[in-house]
């Protein structure tokens, strides 16, 4: 294959995931078939199934967008941030923001996309929260060693509880139909959290 054909092919592969993202966002509640996606694309439903094999696969790249996008960024909120309270707001703050850009992608992290789908895909969307959240627990452990930061709860409790916090918005703004973004009063209400779990 030459370079100019695999450019045109990442390039139809790229169009394909963006208007599966598009239609997570704009068909709320709706089944999404390969013939409607073909149709939104401007291809046959064949030229779908030549940059991927299955419906399945489709969303597996969606959800490794998901991973690259979120994981790289807190990678850098942690070599950017010294302080744990810092590192936790900014990586709650991440993903609510990453959540309110990418409105058809939080239907695929409350898992409402995938009902039908293969395990395979809630079992990886569950992982990406059980990072995060493992992440904010090292984050809390290191905090209470550097710092001599205590939680009112244990780290694993606490980190629990803050995900939650950002799950439950993330939720929120898909039953809203994405009109109650996930960052609204975020600033004041993880102020009130802060003097609430940190001793």
């Amino acid at each position: 294959m030459t370079e100019s054909n695999t450019q045109e092919g990442l390039s139809r592969r790229d169009q394909i995931l963006q208007a599966l993202a598009h239609m997570l966002e704009s068909s709320p509640g709706k089944t999404i078939t390969t013939a409607r996606l073909a149709k939104a694309v401007g291809v046959s439903e064949a030229a779908l199934y030549r940059h991927f094999p299955s419906k399945a696969k489709m969303f597996e790249g969606l959800i490794e967008f998901i991973e690259e996008t979120l994981f790289s960024r807190v990678s850098r909120i942690l070599q950017e941030e010294s302080r744990a309270v810092a590192q936790c707001e900014a990586v709650l703050t991440l993903l609510l923001h990453f959540a309110e850009r990418n409105p058809g992608m939080c239907r695929i992290l409350i898992g409402d996309a995938l009902a039908g789908e293969v395990e395979r895909l809630r079992s990886r969307v569950a992982q990406v929260f059980d990072r995060l959240e493992t992440q904010i627990k090292q984050i809390l452990r290191e905090a209470e060693l550097r710092e001599g930061l205590r939680t009112e709860m244990t780290a694993t409790q606490t980190a629990n509880l803050l995900l939650s916090v950002a799950e439950g918005r993330i939720n929120q703004f898909v039953r809203s139909e994405f009109k109650r973004n996930p960052t609204q009063d975020w600033d004041a209400q993880w102020r009130v959290l802060t003097q609430a779990i940190f001793k």
